[in-house]
């Protein structure tokens, strides 16, 4: 019916007017040619179906077959299985293979070791075969044998040590190669420098061109190695050349020459060293400066003289026989201590010369060059401390024990400076000079152990003799010291100015070591050294190591409370202990100081303060203004003068100012006691006091300007103690004030009294003195 109704609407379409009959004949032939193309395709569709069935059909014949196949195979196998685990004969089997199989393995290996072992020979002839015409080219296979060793060597850990004759032999192997190419190379320059006749050449004359090529190829042979190797390595090129200056250098210092006595190191062999170094840098640096600026520019080693500078090339290329010399001089004067501080300063001066010279940084431009001398110290650091201590030790005790040791030197400073002894000068001098021996030593520990050791141990012995002598002095002038017995001849030293000049002595030594001490402090070498020291004690873990086996307590002790503590690098230094105590020992002295002037003028005053003539009334109160001070002034007087004068000769304008002041003080407060306060006065008894006070202000002025200001209470009071008891009254004049108004307008009112003391110009008395003053007149008294 579908089909029937499909072809009514085909028709419908095909036939829609009568004109369309007419194409009747054509539409019945397409009809008919497009029924026999769809009967060929469905006779192709049924061909192609009956074979995809009669395939599956046979796919599944042969998956049937396979399984059969399978399933019978399984079944073999389990009884095979079955048999072999009621059987031994599989064990038998087993146990012959495993040594075939053994053999096998042995000879693969075997095999892969001789492959290695060929490419190892055909690269070690390879590089071989590019000298000496190419070195360039002779590095690649080099570079490979190498990286090849370390593989080896890398494999063999992973391994744990396996193939140990193998990897051995490639190590061996790669580094004679090294060692044949330098020889080759070494050789051909050889050739040529004695073909130029060197070193008979003219150092200002230019080096030809077959010379710079050969010095040039060493140069590229060697770069690799330079730039590879964590250590220094000297350039083979110079090696060559000074091949014949380490020969002449033997000759002369390592041979049975007299050049070669080890007290002439210093006095030939290294003169010689500089002279020749001297001699040849001109000539190297013009004509091999720009071959090694030019192969090792842009490279690490563009900034290490040691290659970049032929000279500093020549100074390592000679360093390994100076320390044969240095290591056979050690040998021959082991123990002598003398010999060994006299090397090591020689030592460090020829460092110095080839770092300052010559520019010489070892091959390490940012930490530089540390010196043969810290090469030797490395194990003669010990010995050496032993011997700087010992002679400085001794050289201290010399300086305490000669005659003129506690004599102080009026000579070292001028006027207004305060004079040490001569034992503190030479103190002083003598730790500047052991300054001068560590201050150019490389390494931290070593500059520390000698401070430690040697400096502040001598700093400590002669701050304990400063208080040693503080000491017996106080033993001396003390009741209970002499009651232990104290001989006639240490009184007598006490006598006089004795007792000023023994603390003067003590307080001009500490105060020169500590002005000595806080001017070090700001040198570059200490200041450095306390930076050092603070960094170390900051990063330390170890406590009881903080440098050369010293303790972190151990150091702040000798040196200061502020070592590793943030808050002690602002005016912390280095030698902030030893500081500390000597200006203790430069305050008790100036303590001491002013007790004995106050001892020294109580006794010299005594007869003076029990004078009783002050309320004799004289007939004529003028008769007695002749301008004499009271005899029992006079000795006081003298006993002035002279400590005046020895005080000024032996201290400084600070402290001679400082002793005084508590000195004049003193006897201000007992004039006014034991003078003023405990008699009464007479007109010309006042008048004398006067005097005789004016006599000691003046000569005090005369030593010390402005030093009369610690009598300037006594002296407003005898202005006050001395008003006329009568004044003459004129017309066109104001009223003077007379004793009796000034005793009335004092003693009616403070405000009164004030006002008194005020027109007297008085400034330092009270309205309460001023009354007890004007009641030491005899008029006055009631």
């Amino acid at each position: 019916m579908d089909h029937d109704v499909r072809v009514q609407d085909y028709l419908d379409d095909k036939l829609q007017s009568a004109a369309d009959l007419e194409q009747l004949d054509t539409l019945l032939s397409s009809v008919e040619f497009q029924r026999s193309q769809l009967q060929s395709q469905l006779d192709d569709a049924s061909r192609e179906l009956d074979a995809a069935r009669r395939s599956e059909a046979d796919r599944a014949a042969h998956l049937a077959a396979r399984i059969a196949d399978f399933h019978a195979l399984q079944r073999s196998i389990d009884d095979r299985l079955d048999h072999v685990s009621r059987s031994n004969a599989p064990d038998h089997v087993i146990g012959r293979l495993e040594p075939k199989m053994a053999q096998l393995r042995r000879l693969d290996l075997a095999h892969r070791y001789l492959v290695l072992l060929r490419d190892v020979d055909d690269l070690s002839r390879a590089a071989r075969g590019h000298l000496p015409h190419d070195p360039r080219a002779a590095l690649e296979p080099y570079a490979r044998l190498k990286q090849l060793a370390a593989d080896l060597r890398r494999l063999q850990r992973d391994a744990d040590g396996a193939a140990v004759h193998l990897v051995a032999h490639v190590d061996a192997l790669a580094a004679r190669l090294w060692d044949d190419m330098k020889d080759v190379m070494r050789a051909e320059l050889d050739a040529l420098l004695s073909a130029r006749g060197w070193p008979n050449v003219d150092p200002d004359a230019p080096v030809d061109d077959d010379w710079l090529r050969c010095f040039e190829k060493l140069v590229d042979l060697q770069v690799p190695e330079v730039l590879g190797s964590p250590e220094p390595v000297t350039l083979l090129a110079v090696d060559v050349m000074a091949a014949i200056f380490v020969k002449e250098f033997r000759y002369h210092f390592l041979s049975d020459k007299p050049t070669s006595s080890p007290q002439g190191i210093a006095a030939h062999c290294f003169p010689w060293f500089l002279a020749l170094l001297e001699r040849w840098e001109g000539f190297l640096r013009d004509n091999f400066g720009p071959v090694l600026a030019a192969k090792f520019a842009g490279t690490p080693a563009a900034r290490r003289m040691a290659y970049l500078d032929p000279v500093c090339a020549l100074i390592s290329s000679m360093l390994p026989v100076m320390r044969d010399k240095l290591a056979a001089t050690l040998a021959e004067t082991s123990g002598d201590p003398a010999f060994l501080s006299s090397l090591l300063s020689q030592l460090m001066t020829l460092d110095d010369r080839l770092r300052a010279d010559f520019a010489y940084d070892g091959g390490d431009p940012d930490g530089g060059w540390d010196g043969l001398a810290s090469e030797v110290l490395a194990t003669r650091f010990g010995p050496w401390l032993d011997a700087e201590k010992a002679f400085a030790l001794e050289r201290f005790q010399a300086i305490m024990t000669a005659p003129d040791a506690r004599k102080i030197d009026y000579d070292f400073a001028g006027p207004g400076r305060t004079k040490p002894t001569f034992a503190a000068v030479r103190v002083a001098d003598l730790l500047r000079s052991v300054t001068t021996q560590y201050e150019r030593v490389r390494r931290f520990s070593h500059k520390l152990r000698f401070l430690i050791d040697i400096q502040v141990t001598i700093l400590d012995e002669y701050h304990d003799s400063l208080r040693g002598s503080l000491e017996a002095y106080v033993t001396l002038t003390s009741a209970v010291g002499r009651a232990f017995g104290v001989t006639k001849e240490q009184l007598a030293a006490l006598e006089g100015t004795g007792a000023l000049e023994t603390l003067c002595k003590v307080y001009g030594s500490a105060d020169h070591i500590v002005n000595v001490l806080k001017e070090w402090s700001n040198e570059e070498f200490f200041v450095t050294l306390w930076a050092q020291l603070q960094a170390r004690a900051k990063a330390a873990q170890d406590q009881t190591n903080l440098a050369g086996g010293m303790s972190y307590d151990h150091v702040r002790d000798k040196t200061s409370s502020a070592v590793g503590k943030d808050d002690g690098e602002g005016d912390s230094v280095l030698f902030d202990e030893t500081i500390a105590a000597y200006s203790q020992r430069r305050k008790r002295a100036e303590e001491f100081l002013s007790e004995a002037l106050v001892e020294s003028h109580r006794k010299a005053f005594r007869a003076y303060l029990h004078r009783t003539q002050w309320s004799t009334v004289a007939d004529d109160a003028a008769a007695g203004v002749d301008g004499a001070i009271t005899p029992e002034l006079d000795e006081p007087l003298r006993i002035l003068k002279r400590d005046l004068a020895f005080l000024q000769r032996a201290l400084g304008t600070a402290p001679f100012r400082r002793v005084w002041r508590a000195a004049l003080e003193q006897l201000n407060a007992s004039l006014w006691t034991d003078v003023l306060m405990a008699h009464r006065f007479t007109a010309s008894g006042a008048a004398q006091l006067s005097r005789d006070v004016r006599a000691v202000a003046g000569l005090v002025e005369r030593f010390l300007p402005d030093g009369s200001a610690a009598l300037a209470s006594m002296e407003e009071a005898l202005r006050l103690l001395n008003l006329p008891v009568a004044v003459e009254e004129g017309p066109e004049e104001p009223q003077a004030l007379s004793l009796k108004r000034a005793t009335d307008r004092v003693f009616t009112d403070n405000a009164e009294a004030k006002q008194v003391l005020e027109e007297l110009d008085i400034v330092t008395l009270t309205p309460a003195n001023a009354r007890q003053i004007l009641q030491r007149r005899v008029e006055n008294a009631e």
